[in-house]
């Protein structure tokens, strides 16, 4: 199968990775050219502009944000230049809004949009143990079925309107972003009482909330591990907006929301954007002086 692949960040590159190991021609395309070369080393070929990667059967896309995707898609001219009968797999966070209007213009063009939002951070891409969101025509995610079976270790169906998929994304990573608040600020509630973080997020962690976010997250919140970022925390704002946004087009209120979106706001402006987004339990730590 003859695919196209955008986007080679920390994501993207062991996503594309492991197409090349499953066998697949893969054209890549990133803004920055020299992301591509250890893909080139194992077989890829390299688009010079986006419209390349889209003489495909198959794209794949996994970029930053809307405005990301809206300029190499859309902008680029790319899309309009696909064949008729391309299938377009977007993989990256996108907001609700933008997923409708890239169904739209896909659908003008002839081609097929599934939404495939992942669940998993740098190391699980690498490995090809993503968890795989899927929405969209159902022959159309039968097709890329072999695709999705490369990069995730389960895909998950969620039916036929792409929307679904980017909903139950923004919603699990909003879950996320409030279990990295919970743990900021219960750990600075017990460090106060002489209990320290790595020893409360280590009961926590085995106990009631034995789960891989307390015990991953908990862990880098006990060490103060935040560098290198597995997922910076300036995308978990963007994040936790795609959730307001998306709660208030459906009129659903998300109160703690609002709430982790100023919290991740002052992390910001406390230096911590770069950082893996696990910082934000820090905001608690400084507002009782513990930091």
């Amino acid at each position: 199968m003859k695919i196209g692949f955008l986007g080679l960040g920390g994501m993207g590159a062991g996503m594309a990775a492991n197409l090349l190991k499953a066998g697949h021609q893969l054209c890549v395309w990133n803004r920055s050219p020299a992301l591509a070369e250890p893909l080139l080393a194992q077989g890829a070929t390299l688009a010079a502009e986006p419209q390349q990667a889209f003489d495909a059967d198959v794209v794949v896309t996994m970029l930053a944000d809307d405005a990301a995707t809206r300029s190499v898609v859309l902008d680029s001219g790319a899309l309009a230049s696909a064949k008729p009968g391309l299938i377009h797999l977007g993989m990256a966070t996108l907001s609700a809004a933008f997923v409708t209007e890239l169904v739209e213009r896909h659908r003008e063009c002839g081609a097929t949009y599934i939404a495939a939002p992942v669940f998993g951070r740098v190391e699980v891409a690498a490995a090809g143990k993503l968890n795989i969101l899927a929405a969209g025509p159902l022959e159309a995610i039968d097709k890329v079925q072999p695709l999705l079976d490369a990069m995730g270790q389960k895909t998950w169906p969620l039916g036929e309107d792409p929307l679904s998929a980017v909903a139950v994304k923004i919603a699990g990573n909003f879950m996320i972003a409030s279990a990295i608040e919970a743990m900021g600020e219960a750990a600075a509630l017990t460090q106060s009482y002489g209990v320290a973080p790595a020893q409360f997020l280590e009961i926590m962690g085995n106990t009631l909330f034995n789960a891989p976010v307390y015990r991953n997250y908990g862990a880098q919140i006990a060490e103060r591990r935040y560098e290198p970022a597995g997922f910076r925390l300036v995308l978990g704002l963007k994040d936790v907006g795609l959730a307001l946004a998306a709660g208030q087009s459906r009129h659903v209120p998300l109160p703690f929301a609002s709430v982790l979106r100023d919290n991740l706001l002052e992390a910001i402006a406390q230096g911590d954007g770069e950082r893996d987004w696990a910082a934000l339990a820090q905001v608690a730590m400084r507002r009782s002086g513990q930091d």
